[in-house]
C-alpha cells in the first residue's frame, strides 16, 4: 500500500506519544473508535516500538505507524515491531536508503520548497510539511501549490482544533497531523472517553463544513 492511500483513510494523523506501555491499547482503540484508525506513535519515547507492538496485534482497524524516524535502523525495528508506515521530520540519504530497504511505505517531512522538489526527485508525491506553522502554515501550502501542483502534503506542528478544517480545505493537502486530539493529560487521566469524543468532534467539524 502506498503511503497516499493510507493517509487517504484518514483527515487527521493523531500524533501519538506513548508513555507507558498499558496505554497503548485503550488509546489506540479510542482513537480508532472515534473514527480516526491511522495512527502515528512518535519515537519520543522508551516504550514506543513496545507500543506499536501492541497495538498492531490488538487493536482491530488501526492502521499504526512510528514517526519521529531520524535514525536508519528504526526503520527495521519498526516494522519488526508491526508499523505499517513510517514519518520522518526530514529526509537524509540514509534514511532514504533504509526506507529503500525495508519497503515501507514513508512520509518524508520538508520545510521549504527546494526541500519538497529534491523530495519529488527521489520519488516522492507525499510529503510532510513540519513544523507547518513556522513553515508558513496555510499560505506556504497555497505558494507551492502552482509550482508544484504534483505534490501533497501532510501537515503537521501548529495543528489544533481551531484551524485544521482551514488545512484540510487546500487541494494539495491529502490529511493534517495533530497532537491536540490525544493530549499527555487525558492519556495520564486514562480519559479515553473524552479521547474518543475528540476524534469524532473531527468528522463532526467536517460534516458541519460541507
Amino acid at each position: 500500500m502506498k503511503i497516499e492511500d493510507i493517509l487517504g483513510q484518514s483527515p487527521i494523523v493523531p500524533v501519538i506519544v506513548v508513555e507507558r506501555v498499558e496505554q497503548a491499547v485503550p488509546l489506540a482503540q479510542a482513537l480508532v473508535d472515534g473514527g480516526l484508525p491511522v495512527l502515528e506513535v512518535t519515537l519520543r519515547s522508551p516504550v514506543a516500538l513496545q507500543a506499536i507492538r501492541e497495538i498492531a496485534k490488538t487493536v482491530a482497524g488501526a492502521i499504526v505507524g512510528v514517526g519521529t524516524v531520524t535514525l536508519p535502523e528504526q526503520f527495521r525495528q519498526s516494522a519488526d515491531a508491526g508499523a505499517q508506515f513510517a514519518v520522518s521530520p526530514g529526509l537524509t540519504e540514509r534514511l532514504l536508503a533504509a526506507g529503500q530497504q525495508v519497503e515501507m511505505p514513508f512520509l518524508p517531512g520538508v520545510f521549504t520548497p527546494t526541500e519538497a522538489m529534491r523530495a519529488h526527485e527521489q520519488g516522492f508525491d507525499a510529503l510532510k510539511l513540519f513544523p507547518a506553522k513556522q513553515a508558513g502554515g496555510i499560505g506556504m501550502l497555497k505558494a507551492m501549490s502552482g509550482p508544484l501542483p504534483e505534490l501533497r502534503f501532510c501537515p503537521t506542528g501548529g495543528i489544533d482544533a481551531q484551524n485544521f478544517l482551514d488545512y484540510l480545505e487546500l487541494p494539495n493537502v491529502i490529511c493534517a497531523g495533530g497532537s491536540w486530539i490525544c493530549p499527555a493529560s487525558a492519556i495520564q487521566n486514562r480519559d479515553w472517553d473524552g479521547i474518543r469524543q475528540l476524534a469524532q468532534d473531527v468528522h463532526r467539524a467536517l460534516e458541519q463544513s460541507r
